[in-house]
């Protein structure tokens, strides 16, 4: 999760979130090159005392500043392309469950897994442990393998809403009437939080996601326990 005086991205658990951080340097650096080179153009263009009456025209400039930014763009598009596909790609998920949106809180369902299904709300301040996280924590949290493919399945049953978990660089929109799929793979354990970051309504902001990355061992007894009861 993010903290105070964080200005990077989250650290990534997942493969995919990985990738984006690198495209994001990769973006960045680009951009502070341009930003360095116009801004040193710009330095010496307000003060050298160079002039030249009779340049009206100038072909060879003309292409280079036409050229080269076509060039710098294929270096983003290519790599933004790529990282567009691998973000749809869904290959053989060990496990899918299935996410509906609601005014204001998250319901789940464990559909391969006799219909394990449970609402998740926000805990109120008030009602907080010592240990919990002011407006992330919920009573019910997911529970997931680590490192086993996830299939997401993400509808509503009221307005657009968006399950978004940063630390996984996952953000899929909820849309009544709508089934919308991504996957994600999380390589390590821990908790990873989330938010609606759709603006849907007053409290969007108070719907929060909270997954439980664990080994696969006690993802399959947390599942027994909960089909059994």
């Amino acid at each position: 999760m993010s903290t105070w005086a964080n200005l990077g991205l989250q650290d990534s658990a997942s493969p995919l979130m990985e990738q984006l951080i690198f495209f994001h340097d990769h973006a960045l650096l680009i951009l502070v090159m341009i930003t360095v080179l116009v801004g040193y153009l710009m330095f010496m263009l307000f003060f050298n005392s160079y002039i030249n009456r009779f340049l009206l025209h100038g072909q060879l400039i003309e292409m280079i500043w036409t050229i080269l930014p076509a060039i710098i763009l294929l270096f983003i598009a290519l790599p933004s392309l790529r990282l567009l596909y691998l973000l749809d790609e869904i290959n053989e998920p060990s496990v899918t469950l299935k996410s509906i949106g609601h005014q204001w809180y998250w319901s789940y369902e464990y559909s391969d897994f006799n219909n394990v299904e449970f609402d998740s709300y926000m805990i109120p301040t008030n009602e907080l442990e010592n240990d919990g996280f002011r407006l992330l924590d919920v009573d019910n949290r997911i529970v997931l393998p680590m490192n086993s493919q996830i299939r997401i399945l993400v509808t509503a049953a009221d307005v657009i809403h968006s399950w978004t978990i940063p630390a996984l660089g996952v953000k899929v929109d909820g849309t009544p009437g709508r089934l919308n799929q991504t996957n994600f793979f999380m390589n390590r354990p821990g908790l990873f939080s989330g938010q609606c970051s759709e603006i849907c309504g007053a409290n969007h902001s108070f719907m929060p996601i909270v997954i439980e990355s664990v080994p696969v061992n006690h993802f399959i007894k947390w599942i027994s326990n909960n089909v059994n009861s």
